[in-house]
């Protein structure tokens, strides 16, 4: 292997991932929002893809976690999709409320931003801090099946940085983020639709005065103002394309 050539190369990458080059906006926007809508409506897909957004879900209480001075011990994805992330540190308090709260919103929230970043020319940027995410996820990984997912979604994180051009990065990350954004939609329906005494909004109740639907939603107004977020950013181009099929 030429490993100058390959440092040559690696240097070119990095440099281009924050050089901020704008992609051209036009039909690879729709596409990327449409096969996102895809992902999560169609039931055999969301079967599927909605893995991503378990560990964006976790890696959400893990990230503010560590923002607010607990310790990140282990993170674990189930092969029915489900997953959960255990931080140590005092067990009530508002670090403890803070991280716990974290879950919910916090696919929405990744995912406008990556939208953001997609239009704006930083997907190259976002593809790489991900995959610096998705390291620190493995060190903490606590299941076979935990690293495998990690692993995958490294390797076609790092794929699409490395031999994507602009066009179709700018396409995935867009895509992603849209799907990120929309899953975190289904996620909370399921969650509302829930008994399960485990989950988020129970813990949250238990360690606050707002009632479990309280905390439910506190979260339909974060992911709402997410949501409202992407849709400004996408509107202009999907607009023109609804305008066009309305008008056939």
């Amino acid at each position: 292997m030429d490993w100058s050539g390959f440092a040559a190369q690696l240097g070119a990458h990095l440099r281009a991932s924050v050089a901020g080059v704008h992609p051209d906006e036009g039909w690879w926007i729709a596409a990327a929002v449409g096969a996102a809508l895809v992902a999560v409506v169609v039931r055999p897909v969301w079967r599927w893809t909605r893995i991503a957004v378990t560990i964006v879900h976790e890696l959400g209480h893990a990230v503010v976690g560590l923002l607010s001075g607990r310790k990140w011990q282990r993170f674990v994805v189930h092969p029915d999709m489900s997953g959960e992330v255990s931080t140590l540190g005092r067990p009530t308090g508002i670090g403890r409320v803070l991280t716990t709260a974290a879950g919910y919103p916090a696919p929405a929230v990744v995912g406008a931003v990556g939208i953001w970043a997609a239009l704006a020319g930083w997907g190259p940027l976002v593809l790489l801090a991900l995959a610096l995410m998705a390291l620190g996820a493995l060190v903490r990984a606590r299941s076979a099946f935990t690293v495998l997912a990690l692993l995958v979604v490294l390797a076609g994180d790092l794929a699409a940085w490395w031999f994507g051009d602009v066009q179709l990065v700018a396409a995935l990350v867009c895509g992603v983020g849209a799907f990120l954004v929309l899953g975190a939609w289904r996620q909370l329906l399921n969650v509302a639709r829930s008994g399960d005494p485990g989950q988020d909004p129970v813990v949250l109740g238990m360690l606050t005065h707002l009632p479990r639907g309280g905390w439910i939603a506190v979260f339909v107004l974060v992911v709402g103002a997410f949501t409202a977020w992407s849709l400004m950013m996408l509107w202009p181009v999907l607009g023109g394309w609804l305008g066009l099929f309305a008008g056939r």
